[in-house]
């Protein structure tokens, strides 16, 4: 533990007990090791949350797993109700449903893709900032 009083990372406020959560702003318990007791580290407001867009990618690939299911439920239709002459048909539609099926999947992926992108391009911008910030100290030193 910290003896010294130090600085809330999401309000700026002081915090006598760091291990519980902060009377100004309600943010959270910090150990003395962790670096958001930094004020230059990371705060939680520069990280910004991607949920709807991993609700778009769990809904691609779910709709994918349900193409699956249609396809199995065609095949065995097909071949329950015309047999081994609904196979030309069955084949067209495999192979429909397939790629239909394979670039939902591949779309749930690249949403997740974006995700780490975003997340990368956030990082680089808190990082040039910190640059500038150090730059423009240095220049009134």
């Amino acid at each position: 533990m910290v003896d010294e009083a130090i600085k809330c990372p999401e309000c700026g406020a002081n915090r006598p007990e760091p291990s519980r959560v902060c009377p100004q702003c309600g943010a959270p318990p910090v150990r003395g090791d962790e670096k958001r007791a930094h004020e230059e580290e990371v705060r939680t407001e520069d990280l910004e949350p991607y949920v709807t867009l991993r609700y778009i990618a769990l809904l691609f690939k779910v709709l994918a797993i349900l193409t699956a299911i249609v396809l199995l439920g065609e095949v065995i239709t097909g071949l329950a109700k015309d047999g081994i002459g609904a196979l030309v048909t069955l084949v067209g539609e495999v192979l429909r449903l397939l790629v239909i099926g394979g670039l939902l999947w591949a779309g749930g992926d690249l949403t997740v893709l974006l995700i780490d992108a975003g997340h990368d391009l956030r990082v680089c911008r808190i990082l040039l900032g910190r640059i500038n910030a150090a730059t423009h100290q240095r220049k009134d030193e």
